[in-house]
């Protein structure tokens, strides 16, 4: 058993080292930021509740074997409870609203309004307003990083909320705030109520949102009009690709992040995602950067190293080592 620091409570997870804390954050900056594209282009052919079905019950189905190849146990109603309400907020609330949202936004307009919730991170972690709330360093940063990546997608957004010429855009935007807040409590909530393996809870999150998924596409009769043989290659992939990379690699790593790592530490992901999202289409999609863009690039860097200056401030005052 070692002590959890970010919790204050006995855990079993092993003291995580630099490298292993490196890999994670890397894991769910660059996966994440790719996926809104790949969620854009199944939703075009596989309906949102379907699509959540197939890749969380996939994926915890697959990871769930994992964990007990290696002769992991669930500890039962102990770990299920938190487990089954964190996957709902997390994965039915949060993902699922992001994939309705993409039905009538921007991929780019949905990175926005996603980087809004390191404040939901801010103002739901109750036990933490104290040393959040008197940080500089964090409240500056969650600026920082909220007006760079508003530099980096504002054109954009104001071009599509300008095109618009219907009301399904303001579905969006509220089905999305709800998301929003729905992520940041289920990030909260696995934080400061989850037990025994990470893993193995990740695991029990998807099958509890993939289930849940599967139950509302019957409710909304999804089924009815989903034609298996008109899904392209294309949605297929992108799909195989949410469950591998984005549910099994990245999900897992954010999971464990939250145990090991402080909260608005962990929320940086929602800057550094769309930044991602638009490096990787400079570089492979042949896309251009404007200088307002750049601009928001570096704004959202710093905003980053601000976040993160605030826990390396108190770890040198309090004689703890950095990891």
């Amino acid at each position: 058993m070692t002590k959890n620091k970010a919790t204050g409570r006995d855990t079993p997870w092993r003291v995580p080292t630099p490298v292993m804390v490196i890999i994670a954050f890397a894991t769910v900056y660059l996966v994440w930021g790719s996926t809104y594209f790949f969620i854009q282009i199944a939703v075009k052919y596989i309906p949102p509740m379907i699509q959540g079905a197939f890749r969380f019950l996939t994926a915890g189905i697959l990871l769930l074997g994992w964990c007990l190849l290696k002769g992991e146990r669930t500890q039962g109603w102990k770990q299920l409870k938190p487990a089954i309400i964190s996957g709902l907020m997390l994965l039915l609330g949060g993902t699922g609203a992001v994939i309705w949202a993409e039905k009538w936004l921007p991929s780019s307009m949905v990175a926005v309004l996603i980087s809004s919730s390191p404040f939901w991170f801010i103002i739901l972690d109750v036990p933490k307003w104290r040393e959040n709330f008197t940080s500089r360093s964090i409240i500056a940063g969650l600026i920082f990083g909220f007006v760079g990546v508003v530099l980096m997608f504002g054109e954009k957004v104001a071009d599509a909320v300008f095109s618009a010429h219907n009301g399904n855009e303001l579905i969006g935007l509220s089905i999305l705030l709800f998301g929003t807040i729905s992520w940041a409590g289920g990030s909260l909530y696995i934080k400061y109520h989850s037990s025994g393996s990470t893993t193995l809870s990740s695991a029990w999150q998807m099958l509890a949102a993939g289930g849940a998924f599967f139950l509302g596409s019957l409710l909304t009769r999804e089924w009815n009009g989903f034609e298996w043989q008109s899904v392209t290659t294309g949605a297929w992939l992108s799909l195989l690709y949410l469950i591998f990379f984005g549910s099994l690699a990245a999900y897992s790593a954010y999971v464990w992040l939250l145990h090991v790592r402080s909260a608005s530490q962990v929320s940086t992901y929602a800057y550094v995602n769309p930044v991602i999202a638009v490096l990787l289409g400079v570089f492979f999609a042949g896309e251009h950067m404007t200088l307002l863009q750049v601009s928001g690039l570096v704004v959202i860097l710093v905003s980053v190293l601000l976040i993160n200056l605030a826990k390396y401030r108190k770890e040198q005052n309090s004689g703890r080592p950095r990891i």
